[in-house]
């Protein structure tokens, strides 16, 4: 009987063991609320119907839906206009462009300086110079001079009107993602693939904050990811959103992307704003 004792003993002791570990987890087991951050627009309540997208992490490799956010449809679902964002991406490849292309004149060739022939009594066409521009190895009239630049300035509502074309493609193609923050557990590299990898983004992914100054684990598991980038959204252009695949908006972001096209689209000095801009440079 003793035996069989001290057997139904020991069994009591690891019940009560397993079972003041398992309370013990379900005390630290925290409930996390779903941010919903839906705004009301007055100016699209009878237009246009707000767009809507899940928030998501970055801290996990798995997808977590955090909570549910609108945005206005103005930037966000505005009609796509290809030629303008063919305009922007013309005017961003070219605005730093400098032309090192060079032709010498006529002036600037070796040799040249007699007369080829006499003027009359030959027969012949009367040429001053074998250095002239109809003649084989001769200079270059109106040829390309260096150091030109290409700089033209576009117009600003097209500049607007690029960005809000583009934030609107990238959300229909579903390629348009918000995090709650930039926040991840590890530095490597592997980290940002395998969560590009599972999460279907990419190959190329930009990744936007409101501020310019990265967390410091993201700077450097992303510093040796040729086609991952990091950019403020003060940055935020046309080129660079066509060139990457995947566009990563933090919630902070996205807000300040919808208050800045806001206003700049809504505003009241526009006619004053646009004196400042020259005709010679649109």
């Amino acid at each position: 009987m003793s035996i069989f004792r001290n057997v139904f003993t020991n069994l009591q002791k690891r019940c009560f063991q397993t079972l003041k570990y398992s309370t013990a987890v379900e005390s630290n087991t925290e409930i996390l609320k779903p941010i919903i951050d839906i705004r009301s627009y007055d100016s699209c309540k009878y237009f246009h119907k707000p767009r809507e997208i899940w928030l998501e992490n970055l801290d996990t490799v798995e997808e977590k839906k955090l909570g549910l956010i609108n945005l206005h449809p103005e930037i966000f679902a505005a009609q796509p206009r290809i030629d303008i964002i063919h305009e922007n991406v013309k005017w961003q490849r070219l605005y730093n462009y400098v032309s090192y292309a060079h032709a010498k004149t006529r002036a600037e060739m070796r040799g040249g300086g007699r007369k080829p022939w006499r003027q009359k009594g030959t027969g012949r066409a009367r040429h001053g110079s074998i250095r002239s521009p109809l003649w084989k190895k001769g200079g270059v009239a109106h040829g390309p001079r260096s150091h030109t630049t290409h700089f033209y300035m576009l117009p600003f509502y097209t500049r607007i009107a690029g960005l809000t074309s583009m934030l609107s493609v990238k959300l229909a193609q579903d390629d348009l993602h918000l995090i709650n923050n930039l926040e991840i557990p590890s530095n490597e590299s592997s980290y940002i693939e395998q969560l590009i990898t599972e999460r279907n983004w990419g190959p190329s992914v930009l990744i936007v904050d409101s501020e310019d100054i990265m967390p410091i684990n993201l700077t450097i598991a992303t510093d040796s990811i040729p086609h991952v980038n990091l950019m403020p959204v003060y940055g935020l252009n046309v080129y660079s959103m066509l060139k990457h695949d995947t566009l990563v908006l933090t919630h902070r972001a996205a807000r300040l992307i919808e208050e800045k096209l806001l206003f700049h689209l809504n505003r009241a000095d526009s006619r004053k704003f646009l004196e400042k801009f020259k005709l010679s440079q649109q």
